[in-house]
């Protein structure tokens, strides 16, 4: 019997085109499985077949453990200090091993071990299939519409299958059985069974390594597209840079007559694509990014990463686009967050922020409207600026002297150390409850012990707005930390 196991084993290796050691790994495992059904409870089996005669033998092992960790499973588990006493140099991780009788091959049900070395067959040539593609380093999966799986499309390449889920689709796509279908290779997971290949026809990545296809200059180095913003199906927009100054970046992604741009559109569902010129220069990128719109002035606020754009009543809807996608997109492509408004709205902010900035100026410096002003027209509008900015910068103003230059940066000191102790006092009275939910920064806990937000119970009251204005955070985290405070409301709940 053994011999003819050999025999099988050398049969099958050859018609699978699998490594031996992979087939007697099947075969071990289907003894083991059998002998396992002679014992209670979950045991431990190990089988070793010898390469070269097909003899066999079987032990039962037991997984060293920790002293402090407990047995989970004592049917194949034993702790260390019982393990010492049988091998005194035995470590956590080995395995104690307890020679017992073999199942005879005879006894095995043979449809069962016949399944166990199909399915390890199967599984390795799947592995080897697998391997054999991602070596190819593609980064787009092209292939056929082969089934639907649960609303996730199934496509297969040769004999390589990857699955496209019902969000990775372009929106209103229609794809059946037999189309051909291209998308990104997003991972490759391969604890999922029979497509392990994760695709993706809506993620930025497939626009840039599909502009990376039509475009040999990217390939060369000479072009390089720095990010994508993408509504899939829809609209998209991508930031390229030249490296080479008689490359035009714009122009080279557009090809003649459209053709390179225009490949990229119908693949993606007829998705038109904006192109912007790349900019070290953060509003410069911005105002490229919000084109077709003409912008009138920018304002940037770096502590907020975000900027104030003003337009004309002509261009304001031009600039927001439909359902406020070109601003969505332009903001997404910069990484900065930006309000659009007209030239009314941008005075009138500039008006409050002005209102607000000589308020705080007079309360904390205790100087009058016009000292206030003064500074204000001087480029201050904070107390950080007054007490720190180099102290030849405050003396070029005609209207103050030597002396009230120091007096007001010792006031703007003594103001600011005056409200860190407060801010302190303040953070102090944040609970426990509050100061433990995941998420929360020592930074956000002032900004919002600050706003008088002292528990979780008064945080998950905050609207987003509310949560946003107090902690400058974008709209999707303010939300994300709300829910989270909100979690104990629902504990136990189905």
């Amino acid at each position: 019997m053994n011999r003819e196991l050999l025999m099988l084993v050398e049969a099958i290796s050859r018609e699978k085109n699998v490594e031996r050691d992979v087939v007697l790994g099947a075969v071990e495992s289907a003894l083991a499985q059998a002998t396992k059904k002679l014992y209670q409870g979950e045991v431990d089996i190990r089988v070793s077949v010898d390469r070269d005669s097909g003899n066999y033998e079987t032990f039962r092992r037991w997984l060293v453990v920790p002293d402090d960790a407990g047995l989970q499973n004592p049917e194949a588990e034993e702790l260390l200090m019982d393990a010492k006493d049988r091998i005194p140099d035995i470590e956590v991780g080995e395995y104690i091993e307890e020679g017992v009788e073999s199942v005879p091959i005879g006894r095995i049900g043979a449809m069962a071990a016949k399944q166990v070395i199909l399915q390890k067959i199967r599984d390795a040539e799947r592995e080897m299939l697998l391997n054999d593609f991602m070596s190819r380093g593609e980064k787009i999966f092209t292939g056929t519409v082969k089934r639907m799986d649960k609303g996730d499309i199934i496509v297969e390449s040769g004999r390589v299958e990857g699955r496209l889920r019902r969000g990775e689709m372009i929106p209103k796509e229609n794809l059946r059985s037999g189309d051909r279908v291209r998308a990104m290779i997003m991972e490759v997971d391969l604890a999922l069974r029979g497509a392990p290949i994760i695709l993706s026809r809506s993620a930025p990545e497939f626009m840039i390594e599909l502009f990376r296809n039509e475009v040999p200059e990217i390939e060369q180095g000479l072009l390089e597209i720095k990010s994508c913003a993408r509504d899939p199906g829809s609209r998209a927009k991508i930031a390229v840079l030249s490296h080479d100054k008689r490359v035009d970046p714009i122009g080279t992604c557009v090809g003649v007559r459209g053709t390179r741009v225009n490949a990229v559109t119908n693949e993606l569902a007829g998705e038109r694509v904006d192109i912007v010129l790349w900019s070290e220069d953060p509003a410069q990128f911005v105002i490229g990014a919000l084109a077709p719109a003409n912008v009138s002035s920018i304002v940037v606020d770096e502590e907020k990463h975000a900027m104030d754009v003003v337009v004309d009543e002509e261009n304001l809807a031009i600039a927001i686009g439909r359902g406020g996608q070109n601003v969505r997109l332009a903001s997404d492509l910069t990484g900065w967050k930006i309000n659009i408004m007209d030239a009314a709205e941008s005075a009138q902010k500039q008006a409050n922020e002005t209102d607000t900035a000589r308020k705080l100026f007079m309360e904390k410096l205790d100087v009058d409207e016009e000292i206030a002003d003064i500074l204000i027209s001087e480029g201050f509008n904070s107390l950080e600026e007054v007490a720190y900015v180099p102290l030849q910068e405050m003396l070029e103003i005609e209207s103050f002297d030597e002396d009230t230059v120091n007096e007001l940066r010792a006031r703007a000191k003594d103001a600011l150390l005056t409200m860190e102790i407060a801010r302190e006092e303040s953070v102090e009275e944040v609970s426990q409850d509050l100061r433990d939910l995941e998420g929360l920064t020592p930074e956000l806990i002032a900004k919002l012990a600050e706003g008088g937000v002292h528990t979780r119970d008064d945080l998950a009251d905050l609207a987003i707005d509310e949560l946003t204005d107090l902690t400058g955070q974008s709209e999707e985290d303010a939300k994300a930390l709300i829910m989270k405070a909100r979690e104990h409301w629902f504990a136990g709940q189905e």
